[in-house]
C-alpha cells in the first residue's frame, strides 16, 4: 500500500504519537509510507529522525479556502497517488480531505482521537457524507461522540475502534536518574500531562490541601508543561501545600517517572483515550481517575484502580488515601493493571489491526476493478 498520514498538529501529543508509529510500523511492514507535517514541530523533526520520507506543510483551519493551498494539495495527490489519506487534525480534514477528493484518492480515512461531539454544521455534514471514507476512532467514547449531534452525519458501521497501543519491550528497556528521592515512609503520587484545563490539575492542589490535613506524609509529583503552570503554582501557594507538590517540567522517560511513584492519578475532566493510563498500569502501578469518557475502557474498576464520579474530588482523595495505607492492594492493582495491557493495549496487536484495516480498503478496491 502506498499510505499518506497527514497531522499538521504544531504541538507533540496522542495523536502525533500515534501517526508516527502507524508510519513506522506500516513501512516496517514494507508499505509506501509518507508523513505530512507542520515544518520543524515535533511529528516531523521525529519522522525525519525514523527515517520517513517527510513533506513540511502549513494547514489552517481556513486553508481550504485559499484556492492556491488547495490546488497545491491536489497536483501533490495527483501525482503521488497515494492508495490511502489518513487524517489527524480538522483542518487536515477540510483541506486535504477535498484535495484529495478533488484529486480522485478514493480511500481517505479520519483518525479520529478526540471525544468532543462534532458540531453538526453544514460543512460537518458536506466532509463526512462526500469526503470520508472510513474513521478511525481511538476509544468507544470517542465513536459515541462522532454522532452524538447527529447520528446521521456517518454510517456507524464505518466507525473502528482500535485503542492506542503500547510498546511494552521499548517502556520496559527504559533507563534513567530517579526524579524525586523518596522518603521511607512517604507516598508518592504522581500525575504526567500537559498543564491544560482538560487535565484538570486543579483538582490535585485541591487533593494536596486535603491530603496535608489528614496528616499524611506525602509528595505529588506532576510531569508536563503547558500554559496553566504559573496559576498551578500559585494555587499550590495560596493552599500552602507547595512543599507537597512538586512540578517536574517535560520528562524523557516515562518509565523512570512512574518507577519514581507508589500512585497514578488523572484527574482530566474529559479525555480522547486516556493514554497514560496505560503507561501507568503498563508499568504496574494502580491508578485513580474519574469516570468520564474512556477511562472505563482503561481502568477496571474495583481491579486495576479506582474510578470516582466526575469532579468529585474527595470521593477521589478518599481512594487515593485508600491505597497509601494498602501496599497488598497497590501491588494487586498495579499486576492485574499490567496484565490488561498486555491483553488490550500492546503496541503491535493493535497496529497489526489497522494494517488489516487499511489492506481490507486496498483489496476490496482492486477486487471491485476486476470485476
Amino acid at each position: 500500500m502506498k499510505v499518506f498520514l497527514i497531522n499538521s498538529t504544531r504541538t507533540w501529543g496522542g495523536g502525533e504519537k500515534w501517526h508516527l508509529e502507524t508510519a513506522i510500523y506500516l513501512k516496517n511492514k514494507g508499505h509506501d509510507v509518507t508523513i505530512l507535517a507542520y515544518a520543524q514541530k515535533a511529528l516531523y523533526q521525529r519522522s525525519m529522525a525514523a527515517g520517513i520520507r517527510t513533506f513540511p506543510v502549513v494547514i489552517s483551519n481556513f486553508s481550504f479556502l485559499n484556492p492556491f493551498c488547495l490546488h497545491s494539495f491536489i497536483r501533490l495527490f495527483r501525482k503521488e497517488k497515494p492508495d490511502i489519506v489518513i487524517l489527524n487534525f480538522s483542518a487536515d480534514v477540510k483541506t486535504c480531505g477535498i484535495a484529495a477528493k478533488q484529486a480522485g484518492i478514493r480511500h481517505i480515512v479520519y483518525r479520529r482521537g478526540s471525544a468532543i461531539p462534532i458540531r453538526n454544521t453544514f460543512l460537518n455534514r458536506l466532509l463526512y457524507k462526500n469526503i470520508i471514507t472510513l474513521i478511525i476512532a481511538n476509544s468507544e467514547e470517542t465513536k459515541r461522540t462522532i454522532l452524538q449531534n447527529n447520528n446521521h452525519l456517518f454510517p456507524r458501521d464505518k466507525i473502528t475502534v482500535i485503542y492506542n497501543g503500547i510498546d511494552l519491550a521499548q517502556l520496559d528497556g527504559q533507563t534513567g536518574t530517579p526524579l524525586y528521592p523518596k522518603g521511607d515512609k512517604e507516598i508518592v503520587i504522581g500525575h504526567a500531562g500537559r498543564m491544560v484545563l482538560q487535565k484538570g490539575q486543579k483538582y490535585l492542589i485541591e487533593m494536596a490541601k486535603i491530603l496535608k490535613q489528614k496528616g499524611i506524609d506525602f509528595k505529588i509529583l506532576i510531569a508536563g508543561e503547558g500554559p496553566l503552570e504559573k496559576s498551578l503554582r500559585q494555587l499550590a501557594i495560596a493552599y500552602g501545600v507547595e512543599n507537597q507538590v512538586i512540578f517536574l517540567g517535560f520528562i524523557q522517560h516515562v518509565k523512570t517517572f512512574m518507577d519514581n511513584i507508589d500512585i497514578f492519578v488523572l484527574p482530566s475532566n474529559w479525555e480522547g483515550f486516556g493514554y497514560v493510563l496505560v503507561e501507568a498500569m503498563a508499568c504496574r502501578k494502580p491508578v485513580v481517575a474519574f469516570n468520564i469518557s474512556s477511562n472505563p475502557e482503561i481502568v477496571a474498576d474495583h481491579e486495576t484502580g479506582f474510578l470516582v464520579n466526575p469532579m468529585d474530588i474527595n470521593a477521589f482523595t478518599e481512594k487515593v488515601e485508600l491505597l497509601s495505607h494498602d501496599p497488598d492492594m497497590c501491588k494487586s492493582f498495579g499486576q492485574a493493571g499490567r496484565k490488561r495491557v498486555e491483553d488490550f493495549f500492546e503496541l503491535e496487536n493493535n497496529q497489526r489491526k489497522v494494517e488489516s484495516l487499511l489492506a481490507g480498503l486496498v483489496n476490496a478496491e482492486l477486487k471491485s476493478d476486476m470485476l
